[in-house]
């Protein structure tokens, strides 16, 4: 059942016009990342069949674009935008926020990057290996896969600024910066933040980049915003020593 399904899914692709050129428009490492990530998530639609169909099938047929892109070097959507692999950019992402709580509180709570994944839903984990260096875990969008690096903490200043920066050879390079303000009011804080995801050097570290960037960056702009509303929930406030 399983192997006839897979088949008619891999014949349906090859037959869709994507491309009016036929041209290959990605390069191998982006196919080889391609089929491997349209393997796996095929894998994973069939075993969910029997017990969510509709599920499975949609993540059948996306599995059935990735292998065909994988197998054709011809991505769609790229056709389609007549743009190739070179025209990736980089996820930079700049964002100021003001929350109701206080400067030093929501320094700490930065600080402990372990804490970031409560309001971040791109984040899987953050694990603090030692007093500057860190482990870092993403969901990427649909759940295909995750990614993990190590980064360091390149500056800080108690209270008021926090960056870091993923460490060499990572799969993907990551570097942010978080800068803390009173507001006004002298109630609140101001947050100014900047997030950056870049592919490394090599044509799999773009392969990576370019199955997700736009998706991407709408989760990280939208985990951003998500902070001004955690700090209104009772796990932010108790952490905070804040009267409920």
């Amino acid at each position: 059942m399983e192997t006839k399904i897979t088949d008619r899914i891999i014949a349906g692709a090859k037959q869709l016009s994507f491309s009016p050129t036929g041209k290959e428009n990605i390069d191998q490492g982006e196919r080889i990342f391609s089929a491997l990530a349209g393997g796996w998530l095929l894998y994973k639609s069939l075993k969910n069949l029997g017990k969510h169909p509709l599920l499975g099938f949609q993540g059948a047929a996306a599995a059935g674009l990735l292998l065909y892109r994988g197998a054709t070097g011809v991505c769609p959507l790229y056709d389609r935008l007549s743009i190739d692999h070179s025209d990736i950019r980089a996820i930079s992402i700049t964002e100021d926020i003001v929350v109701n709580a206080s400067k030093d509180k929501v320094y700490s709570f930065w600080r402990d990057l372990s804490n970031l994944p409560k309001f971040m839903t791109h984040l899987k984990s953050v694990e603090e290996l030692d007093a500057g260096v860190s482990l870092w875990s993403a969901n990427t969008p649909g759940g295909l896969f995750d990614l993990d690096w190590n980064a360091e903490i390149t500056r800080e200043e108690e209270g008021e600024y926090l960056g870091w920066q993923s460490l060499s050879g990572s799969m993907i390079d990551n570097a942010g910066k978080v800068e803390f303000r009173d507001s006004l009011n002298g109630l609140g804080t101001e947050i100014h933040i900047e997030i950056e995801y870049f592919a490394p050097a090599g044509s799999l570290g773009r392969g990576v980049a370019s199955l997700f960037n736009g998706l991407f960056e709408k989760m990280i702009r939208e985990d951003i915003q998500r902070f001004k509303v955690y700090t209104e929930e009772a796990d932010f406030k108790a952490y905070a020593g804040i009267n409920l």
